[in-house]
């Protein structure tokens, strides 16, 4: 099984869609990384967060903006034979994006964020009062470097173990 690069845009955009969660890396003046869960929307080459108005992450990217947002598709345990532990490999598609972190103040702009955030996980039209809106920290990172793979891929061409008659 192999690990495949992956170039299209509407696939790579498929792997994001289709998450639920990504991990926003940034590093603090030290150089010490942090790491953490978050929520998100995803249009345009743009990834949208959002959060407190202050906390650690708040604070270290005011300071450093730049971030690595992952993505990782539900992963499925597959092999190729029940029997070999060596042939088990987790299927899924992942993406990697890099860029700088910019906190969004425009109200409308705010509103707009989270609508695409919501897109993400419903189909609904939501309204926000004026105190939720003022009272988020939205985050926008337009993604400068891009890279996605997908693993646990059969090679084209291929026969797995459980396919194969003679040995």
């Amino acid at each position: 099984m192999k690990t495949f690069s992956v170039e299209e845009r509407e696939r790579v955009e498929t792997i994001i869609r289709s998450c639920t969660l990504c991990f926003v890396g940034m590093a603090d003046e030290d150089g010490f990384p942090y790491v953490l869960p978050m929520n998100f929307g995803y249009e345009d080459e743009t990834i949208y967060l959002h959060s407190a108005q202050e906390g650690r992450s708040v604070s270290i990217l005011e300071k450093n903006p730049q971030a690595c947002i992952t993505f990782c598709s539900e992963p499925e345990l597959i092999f190729q034979h029940p029997d070999v532990a060596c042939s088990y490999r987790m299927r899924a598609g992942s993406v990697i994006c890099e860029g700088r972190v910019v906190f969004e103040n425009d109200f409308a702009e705010k509103k707009k964020a989270l609508d695409i955030i919501m897109k993400q996980y419903s189909e609904r039209t939501f309204s926000y009062s004026v105190p939720a809106v003022n009272n988020v920290k939205i985050w926008k990172m337009k993604i400068e470097n891009m890279q996605a793979k997908e693993f646990g891929i059969m090679k084209p061409g291929s026969i797995s173990y459980k396919d194969r008659t003679e040995f």
